[in-house]
């Protein structure tokens, strides 16, 4: 045996292994994405700094289930999906995920916002741009899958968390069940803090007919939170 060419092809393996791990989270991104053919419309920018402290949005966040009938800017929604999946520093995103792994897919239900039709709309955080799926007014379908939840077909938008558990699961196995739900907490929180330095109300609901929401939506994934967003 050539002990030499073994102990290369272990050395060789090791760095193939080293730069695999490496790239896995950005691997991971890309084939997380999802496609449609519909409108594509690109987001204003975020804004990376805030008239608001987080500690004094912490302080502020709370639960609020009545709106005003005032649109949200187009700004806003912006600024709310960002806080949702958006791109921040190497590649990563603004909700910490097991593995970066990323089971997550945010679609937002829009009724009233300004220069933005109302539909359906899938975030794509690599542009940091919404692709329509459906046009039109759906909260009020939305609402009645919602158990009747007034206040989801009063919100100018409903963002809704949908998961794929098997790009955790496949990593992680049936723990990654557990990994997604933590991250769905850690996003839930983004939208709460986000809502409220913009001085936006929102309210989390996990009470609603799961397939019902998914054939709203046109998804196949699960959908596990909904944020209604609205003036107050």
């Amino acid at each position: 045996m050539d002990y030499r060419k073994v102990a290369l092809f272990i050395v060789v393996l090791v760095v193939f292994l080293s730069i695999l791990l490496a790239l896995k989270p950005y691997l991971l991104e890309k084939r997380s994405e999802l496609t449609y053919e519909g409108e594509k419309i690109l987001l204003p920018e975020p804004n990376l700094r805030g008239e608001m402290s987080v500690e004094e949005a912490i302080a502020k966040r709370k639960s609020i289930r009545t709106y005003k009938n005032q649109p949200l800017k187009l700004e806003d929604l912006s600024q709310l999906l960002w806080a949702c999946q958006g791109i921040t520093h190497d590649k990563k995103r603004s909700a910490p995920s097991a593995g970066a792994t990323y089971p997550f897919e945010i679609f937002a239900v829009v009724g009233s916002v300004e220069r933005l039709k109302p539909g359906i709309y899938h975030y794509n955080p690599f542009e940091h741009s919404i692709t329509l799926v459906k046009e039109g007014d759906f909260r009020k379908e939305l609402q009645k899958a919602a158990l009747d939840q007034k206040w989801v077909g009063d919100a100018a938008i409903d963002i809704i968390l949908v998961a794929f558990y098997e790009r955790t699961t496949k990593v992680y196995g049936e723990r990654g069940i557990r990994y997604v739900h933590m991250e769905a907490g850690h996003i839930g929180q983004n939208i709460y803090l986000q809502a409220t330095a913009l001085n936006l109300g929102t309210v989390a609901i996990g009470a609603f007919y799961d397939e019902e929401v998914a054939e709203i939506i046109g998804t196949n994934g699960a959908p596990l939170y909904i944020f209604p967003v609205g003036r107050v």
